[in-house]
């Protein structure tokens, strides 16, 4: 089935989210639309999948208009779209997500299992999906989840399949499962729109790239005649650095110390699971690992939001357990939160004000219990200087920023104080590669200036370029501590719990150092 999209616009007030977008999908063809979040991609799928009504334009399928008017129209027109929240009830079976609302049913009404198991089974065969038409979806991993939001695209006959960031959660093995899947289903003779901003996905796996930059196409080309620099360009509009440029590691002391550190989640289950570890002066800890595994847990822990259950956290020779936020913000420590918005941020607030968020009440900021709002002011301005933070005024809220300028915001307020740790959880999620190159470029800094650095991520790249040292974590336990020059396949492996056992956690590098052969990994002492 042939896609066209002919200069779709949609605006929302006086924001133009797509502004006359073009693009083509044949048949049998992998298209790729790249660019940064916030660059209209979802915006222009949604007007596809009839979750939005074009201002302007027309989408045409097969050469006639086409006007969904929701996405039950879309999904009968053979169009399906596999959103990056996967849209799937966890207490069902995958045989009942993936035919519910199109439930094969006997004379009686009732639902017809035998036949819905079978109509999976051989969708699952056709095109190389494995997954249990019996198994409940909450058991499932995720990269499991995302082939059964594939199965229901198929099994409603979707012939041309829209993919939103489908690689956002998966481990490098199930990116390249997912990448398999998506050549079957292109040799198939169906139309696939691969949705990501991450460049390596899409020399790997495109046919034809559209990119997209502030909701405008700026460009179409190929793998063949394009590189991840020339995407990159694309993508932001100049040169970008797409490697982190940093010296060896020199580690000094111990700053942070954990000793069997057990965390709880919100209802009540170990999250993080006796963790064991030292992060040195002057190293990057790169936490690797598929999220949902104690990550976010274990930062919380580390910066006082969240309690312990047992265990100990030490900082710079400082029992530190059970301190509160502002606490461990005295004590040194510097936080960059996963959910910049949620986190840390104060959307309404001004600029100039969230970047004295932690020292608003401290000199030179305040005197004599007041506001010295002329500093805070100065401080403001000269934070946009130095941390290339682009706003018309210091006095415009925070929400009218982009999202890699609001990521800037919260760097520039954290590395502004004197800091003996730096916690960051994924620095730069949802951020253009201009703005990743910066972020990188800073917590680098803050390295080789001494300081301890703990990075969580889910990306790979981003684990493999930032880390001195690598620990991968699995089900709440540190299954490994390698180094950057491991294998992607190896990190992989272990991201997926691979050999994850109790009494079998994988090798040791001792920090500054390589990894000894047989050593245990999560009771390190180093």
């Amino acid at each position: 089935m042939r896609l066209e999209l002919a200069g779709i616009t949609k605006r929302f007030g006086t924001l133009v989210a797509n502004d006359h977008v073009s693009l083509t999908v044949e048949p049998g063809e992998i298209h790729c639309l790249l660019g940064e979040n916030g660059a209209g991609k979802s915006t222009l799928m949604n007007v596809v999948f009839g979750m939005l009504r074009p201002d302007e334009g027309e989408v045409l399928v097969d050469g006639e208009v086409f006007r969904p008017s929701d996405s039950g129209e879309a999904v009968r027109r053979g169009i399906g779209m596999v959103h990056q929240h996967f849209m799937l009830v966890p207490l069902f079976t995958v045989a009942e997500n993936v035919v519910l609302g199109f439930e094969p049913t006997r004379r009686t009404g009732i639902l017809d299992r035998r036949r819905a198991r079978s109509e999976i089974a051989r969708l699952s065969e056709e095109f190389g999906l494995e997954v249990d038409p019996d198994a409940t979806v909450e058991s499932l991993p995720v990269g499991v989840q995302q082939r059964v939001e594939i199965l229901k695209a198929l099994h409603r006959d979707a012939q041309v399949l829209i993919l939103d960031e489908p690689t956002a959660v998966l481990t490098p093995q199930e990116i390249e499962s997912l990448f398999a899947i998506v050549r079957s289903l292109a040799a198939s003779g169906r139309s696939v729109l691969f949705i990501t901003h991450k460049l390596k996905e899409v020399m790997a796996v495109a046919d034809r790239i559209t990119v997209m930059r502030l909701g405008k196409v700026v460009g179409t080309t190929t793998p063949g005649e394009s590189d991840e620099g020339g995407l990159a360009s694309m993508m932001v509009g100049r040169t970008v650095e797409l490697v982190v440029h940093k010296e060896p590691a020199q580690p000094g002391r111990p700053v942070l110390r954990l000793r069997n550190l057990t965390v709880a989640d919100e209802r009540g289950a170990v999250a993080v699971d006796g963790l064991e570890i030292d992060v040195h002066a002057g190293e990057i800890l790169a936490v690797a690992g598929v999220q949902g595994n104690g990550q976010t847990e274990l930062v919380e822990a580390l910066t006082g939001l969240r309690p312990v259950v047992s265990g100990s956290i030490e900082l710079d020779g400082t029992d530190m357990t059970g301190s509160s936020p502002e606490e461990m913000l005295r004590a040194g420590v510097a936080h960059v939160p996963e959910d910049r918005q949620r986190d840390g941020l104060v959307l309404a607030m001004s600029v100039e004000d969230n970047l004295v968020l932690d020292v608003y009440n401290r000199a030179p900021f305040a005197r004599l219990g007041s506001r010295a709002l002329d500093v805070v002011h100065a401080n403001a301005l000269e934070k946009l200087s130095a941390f290339d933070i682009r706003a018309s005024s210091v006095e415009s809220p925070v929400s009218a920023l982009s999202g890699g300028n609001q990521q800037k915001v919260v760097v520039a307020r954290e590395l502004s104080r004197e800091i003996k740790l730096l916690v960051a959880s994924q620095p730069t999620r949802g951020l253009d590669v201009g703005s990743i190159e910066y972020v990188h470029r800073q917590i680098v800094a803050e390295r080789d200036k001494g300081v301890a650095v703990v990075i969580v991520s889910s990306e790979l790249d981003e684990v493999l370029a930032l880390g001195d040292r690598i620990a991968v974590m699995f089900r709440g336990r540190i299954v490994g501590v390698v180094g950057p020059e491991t294998g992607r396949e190896a990190i992989g492996l272990m991201m997926a719990g691979s050999g994850a056992g109790a009494e079998d956690v994988g090798p040791v590098v001792p920090a500054g150092g390589r990894a000894p052969a047989g050593a245990r990994a999560g009771r390190e002492s180093s």
